[in-house]
């Protein structure tokens, strides 16, 4: 019902734009969707991935590896793989709510979306020429630390 008043109010204030200033819509309209068209083969192609994924891995492994009784060492895994990763966060938040319904444990998703948005293993060869070395190599080990306690935090309180 939320989506249905939400597109409506779109649809609405559109509609408004529309007979207030045609032009200034339709080059709105235009910039949206040449946005769209540069996003779509990312967002593609980030959900075949994770359709893949989730089809390959069985809940049991999903449990297996990142459930709650995985520990330190589905803490691990799922930070490793959320700092190597390069996915962006309207996407990541799906997928950690995917992995939450397939027996992921609270803790290790925390560690994996933490991860994911704060270190930067793809990404370290452009923040090494923009930010230098030592700055790059001291915010990335200390964004994984950090992901490590608020994932552990999260755990303890989602409990």
């Amino acid at each position: 019902m939320f989506t249905y008043i939400i597109y409506g109010l779109a649809g609405g204030v559109l509609l408004i734009s529309f007979l207030k200033d045609r032009n200034k819509t339709k080059m709105a309209l235009k910039k949206a969707w040449k946005s769209f068209e540069n996003i779509l083969p990312q967002f593609l192609s980030i959900l075949i991935i994770i359709g893949l994924a989730l089809a390959i891995l069985s809940p049991e492994t999903i449990t297996a590896l990142l459930g709650k009784d995985s520990g330190l060492f589905g803490l691990f895994v799922s930070a490793i793989i959320g700092s190597i990763t390069l996915i962006p966060g309207f996407v990541a938040f799906p997928l950690a709510a995917a992995l939450l319904k397939n027996g992921a444990g609270y803790m290790q998703v925390a560690a994996f979306i933490s991860t994911l948005m704060m270190v930067g293993i793809v990404t370290l060869p452009l923040e090494i020429k923009t930010f230098g070395k030592r700055a790059t190599i001291i915010r990335n080990i200390s964004a994984f630390f950090f992901s490590l306690i608020a994932a552990v935090l999260i755990g303890v309180v989602m409990k």
